[in-house]
This record gives structure tokens, C-alpha cells and sequence, in this order.
């Protein structure tokens, strides 16, 4: 990291941060991110090392974004953005782990929270599943191998979203937070898609079992959910596509094998 980087240097540029203790916090893939207090405000710094592109929104984009869901409080407030640089409101309260999803009730908060998300503004922006695709095959070893072709094949296959909203795209368990009401975090990738791609990320990601698919596409579709599997298993199908492709760029080419 360069001197200018630093999170002191950075910190020193934010009005009312100047002096702010921080510490690092783990699990940034694609940039530092570390937890700031200062006269008893807490705040979660992210430095990037150079300026956010496709598939992620700029910073400037994701701050829009993240602040229109704070209004609805669905987020915390963004509190400084720049090109690389992106301060947030830390939010106390207890982040989900897998075994939130076994609770039923959760699993109807969690239903209600999406519907008010995925009623948000549009955001200008469209998911574009085929151009993520192709950035990811820039580092992936494997680019010839039949599991790797299955997964473009599916992807190339998917319509346009017939219906976007805002969708945040990344809803694994560790971006929800109970404050006690649902909130959501990292909205790095949020942007107009089907909102069933939101949903098919819960189920996928997770493993729901069929009794708690149920449930989830009940509450949200009022009762109605069960029309809708079709719809939720063709996003799961391209969840689980974009996914491999994700981690076979990441471990280039060593990831787990596609199902």
C-alpha cells in the first residue's frame, strides 16, 4: 500500500475523521476494508487500489444505490464515496449465519425485507451476467474444459430480465444483518436485474431444502410461490453458473466441480 493510501492518510481527507483509530477488518476480497471509530462513531472504511469497474458499480454508483436503501432502512448511511474511497455507516447488530435460514420467521422477514428492496428506484444500471461471465474467463485456466462451457452456455442462454428492479446480487448470509430489522451490506454489485436472481441466491448459495424454498417464495409472493419455481430454478440454474465461474477465476481453474 502506498503512503497515500494509508487508512490514516485517507482518513486525514474526510471531514471529521481526521485522527479516527481503525483497525482491519478480514474478509476483503478486492480491496482493504477496515472498522473506524472516532468520538464514539463507528464507520467502515473501503480502499481500493484503483477505481471500480464492470462487474462491480463505481463507488460513486454503489453509493447512490446504498443510500436510496438506507432511506428505506434497508442500509446504513453512506457517509464519504469518492473513486476509490467508500465510507458506510457501521451497523450494529448480529450479521446472519447459515443457521438464521432454518428459522421460518426469518425466512418471512427476510421475504418482506426483499419485497421493499426490490421496489426501490431503478438504478440506471443492468445486470449483465454475460459481460461478468466473460471477465471472469480472463483468468480462468480451465477456459476449455466442458464444465466451464456448460456454465457460458447457460448463462448466453438467459433472457433479459423481463421485469427489473433493483436487485442487490450478492445475498449470502454474511451481507444480512438483524439491527434488529433486516438490513443489508456491500451493495458492490446491486443493479437492475430479476428480482428472482436475488431470491435464486438464497436458495443456491445456501442449500435451502424444499420445505424452506416454500416458505421464503410464499411469503413473497403472498401465499403464491409455488407458480413461481420454475422461474426461481432457471436463476439458480444461473447463480450456480456464475458462481463456478467466479471461483474457477479466482483459483484459477482449481474451484470446486460445478453440479
Amino acid at each position: 500500500m502506498s503512503p497515500a493510501n494509508t487508512p490514516e492518510a485517507v482518513l486525514s481527507k474526510i471531514p471529521g475523521w481526521h485522527g479516527a483509530s481503525n483497525r482491519e477488518l478480514a474478509g476483503g476480497q478486492t480491496n482493504q476494508t477496515y472498522l473506524v471509530e472516532q468520538n464514539g462513531r463507528r464507520a467502515v472504511l473501503k480502499i481500493d487500489s484503483t477505481p471500480r469497474t464492470t462487474p462491480y458499480n463505481s463507488r460513486a454508483a454503489e453509493a447512490r444505490i446504498q443510500s436510496a436503501a438506507a432511506e428505506h432502512d434497508l442500509a446504513g448511511r453512506v457517509l464519504f464515496a469518492d473513486s476509490t474511497v467508500y465510507l458506510a455507516e457501521y451497523l450494529e447488530g448480529n450479521i446472519w449465519t447459515r443457521a438464521d435460514l432454518d428459522d421460518e420467521n426469518n425466512l418471512i422477514d427476510l421475504a418482506n425485507a426483499l419485497r421493499r428492496l426490490h421496489a426501490l428506484p431503478l438504478t440506471g444500471r443492468t445486470f449483465d451476467a454475460r459481460g461478468a461471465a466473460h471477465k471472469y474467463m480472463e483468468t480462468v485456466d480451465s477456459a476449455g474444459t466442458s464444465k466451464v462451457r456448460r456454465c457460458l452456455d447457460i448463462i448466453e442462454s438467459m433472457p433479459a430480465p423481463q421485469h427489473p428492479c433493483c436487485c442487490h446480487n450478492d445475498l449470502v448470509v454474511e451481507n444480512i444483518i438483524a439491527t434488529p430489522e433486516l438490513r443489508f451490506i456491500d451493495w458492490e454489485y446491486a443493479c437492475d436485474n430479476d428480482p428472482f436472481f436475488d431470491l435464486a441466491t438464497i436458495v443456491a448459495h445456501h442449500e435451502l431444502p424444499v420445505r424452506q424454498v416454500s416458505v421464503l417464495m410464499g411469503a413473497y409472493f403472498d401465499g403464491c410461490g409455488v407458480q413461481w419455481h420454475e422461474q426461481l430454478e432457471l436463476h439458480t440454474s444461473l447463480y450456480n453458473a456464475l458462481t463456478y465461474l467466479w471461483l474457477a477465476a479466482r483459483n484459477r481453474g482449481r474451484s470446486e466441480d460445478f453440479t
